[in-house]
């Protein structure tokens, strides 16, 4: 079995965790077994899994290890600004932990959430508090890889830019701010564990995700917010709701060491920025027995009411769902509904598309005064929307009971494309059509009436967007892959399709400018979207 590096490294942890209390020679044996399998195996953390069994052994993990290093280098504008370590650090920590933690929730819940290791372990001399710990130290790694992709340029950089203090005290922020990203994640989900059991459990960690996402992006705008800009130079006004914004904490220890301030708001940050990770993961590791204890409520099921009167309103709108499609899209939203993988991975993503349309739009409010911002075409921002199909649509390929796929092969259809087409209409009318709907209907309290046009312009694109996402992928069928295979080239293909979304959105301002240009544009892409979707 493999040797590997990260495990040498952490013997010369052995004293501390054993006076913790783990079997430190077991639980590097759970590790060592684990990044093993994750040689063997492409891993689903990030999309970019091939499907090469020529060659079993290398770790596709590390060959998507560049995209991140491409997301760090937004980092490196913010080491070139002079004397203002309060502001340049905030912002720079604001977007690292953003990128960890969507990384973390949307990948990585899986893991700290797993029960399988259970049914192998249980039966084993092994206490709970060793298997969680390898665990944690699984996802951690894994973390760290990412925290050195991200943050390997712009630490080299600082090391040129600001010096070797700064660059020291960099590294070990971006380890501290790991750490508390990680526990703080790890005790939510034991909170949650603690209060819920059962289906209802399940749901309300995927809702717990989506608000995750959404406070993410939002605590992002409030960090900016807490600077004023007066003459180009930057104020800061402290307040208590501030120790609330973990970005806050490392710029004030910055601000504290190389700045000199010593106010004291700013020892409170600096004081919280050290806190904050070590109490975090001491009472994570604390509560390790009671997190895999209630752990096991995920594996317990409740009852669901059954409800048909949705299905009687579908049967009688046959121009959205056809007879031969009903039961196929059934299938499509109970696996949507109930299948844990994929929503711990595209769930987050619609917690995004709720909010992005909002911060896009009130960027350009703060230029502007609220009559200027109602007459204004700031609408135009409900295309952002978009962004969550592309890889929901290469999600849908994909299940954790994927061997059950072959009852496909021999259903009485005419054609497996009317599988697809079932799956996307379900995606469509469960998960993106009430996120839309939800922030249309904001839109129109904001901007009137007058942009309904607009609205169905915009949902009808998004319709024929969809269609185009399946059609220009690997076309592949509906919950028929394992979740790690997903495609190796996935990343790239969602960022090419990404590029369709600012041609729709110059075709609706090309519209705006011609006399009934916009029920035109409609039209057209209703046409376009009929003649689409025959093609599946």
């Amino acid at each position: 079995m493999d040797q590997f590096f990260i495990l040498r490294l952490l013997d010369l942890f052995q004293p501390l965790f054993e006076k913790l209390g783990i079997e430190y020679k077991t639980m590097r044996r759970i590790l060592q077994v684990k990044l093993t399998m994750d040689q063997r195996r492409k891993p689903t953390v990030f999309q970019q899994s091939g499907n090469k069994k020529d060659k079993p052994e290398k770790n596709e993990f590390f060959k998507s290890l560049w995209i991140y290093a491409l997301f760090g280098l937004m980092l490196i504008p913010f080491l070139f600004f002079k004397d203002t370590y309060l502001f340049q650090v905030s912002i720079l920590f604001s977007i690292f932990m953003f990128i960890v933690m969507t990384t973390l929730i949307s990948d990585f819940s899986s893991v700290l959430l797993d029960l399988r290791d259970k049914s192998v372990l249980s039966t084993k001399p092994v206490n709970s508090k060793t298997v969680s710990m390898a665990k944690l130290l699984h996802v951690t790694i894994y973390m760290l890889y990412i925290t050195l992709a991200i943050t390997l340029i712009p630490l080299i950089v600082s090391l040129f830019v600001k010096g070797f203090l700064f660059f020291l005290l960099l590294l070990g922020t971006f380890v501290l701010a790991d750490i508390f990203i990680i526990a703080f994640t790890a005790l939510l989900y034991l909170f949650i564990l603690r209060f819920f059991d059962g289906e209802k459990l399940k749901d309300i960690i995927n809702y717990v995700q989506i608000a995750l996402s959404i406070a993410m992006m939002v605590g992002y705008q409030v960090v900016i917010r807490s600077f004023e800009f007066v003459d180009l130079t930057y104020q800061f006004d402290f307040s208590w709701w501030q120790l609330l914004l973990p970005p806050l904490w490392f710029g004030g220890l910055f601000d504290l060491l190389l700045g000199g301030r010593t106010a004291t708001g700013i020892i409170l940050l600096a004081a919280f920025a050290v806190i904050g990770p070590v109490v975090s993961i001491v009472v994570y590791l604390k509560m390790i027995p009671d997190f895999e204890r209630n752990l096991q409520k995920l594996s317990s099921q409740s009852g669901k009411k059954k409800s048909s009167s949705r299905w009687k309103l579908l049967r009688s709108v046959p121009f959205f769902v056809s007879k031969a499609e009903l039961q196929f899209f059934r299938f499509a939203s109970r696996m949507m509904k109930n299948e844990r993988d994929f929503k711990l991975k595209v769930y987050p993503s619609l917690g995004f598309a709720i909010v992005i349309p909002f911060v896009f739009m009130f960027n350009s409010y703060s230029w502007m005064t609220f009559e200027e911002f109602t007459a204004s075409r700031n609408y135009m921002t409900i295309y952002s929307v978009l962004l969550v199909i592309p890889a929901s649509v290469m999600m849908l390929a994909h299940s954790g009971s994927y061997k059950g796929s072959w009852v496909f092969q021999v259903a009485p259809v005419a054609s497996l494309g009317i599988i697809n087409k079932a799956a996307l209409k379900a995606f469509l009318f469960q998960l993106f059509l009430p996120l839309y709907l939800l922030v249309s209907i904001v839109f129109s309290i904001l901007f009137g009436v007058r942009i309904i046009d607009d609205l169905f312009a915009a949902l009808i694109a998004a319709l024929v967007y969809t269609v185009l996402c399946f059609l220009l992928g690997k076309k592949e069928l509906a919950f028929s892959q394992p979740f790690d295979a997903v495609q190796k080239s996935g990343d790239i293909s969602v960022f090419l399709l990404f590029l369709i979304i600012p041609i729709l959105v110059g075709l609706h301002f090309l519209a705006l400018t011609l006399p009934y240009g916009v029920i035109g544009y409609a039209i057209a892409l209703f046409i376009i979207n009929l003649v689409l979707w025959r093609k599946l």
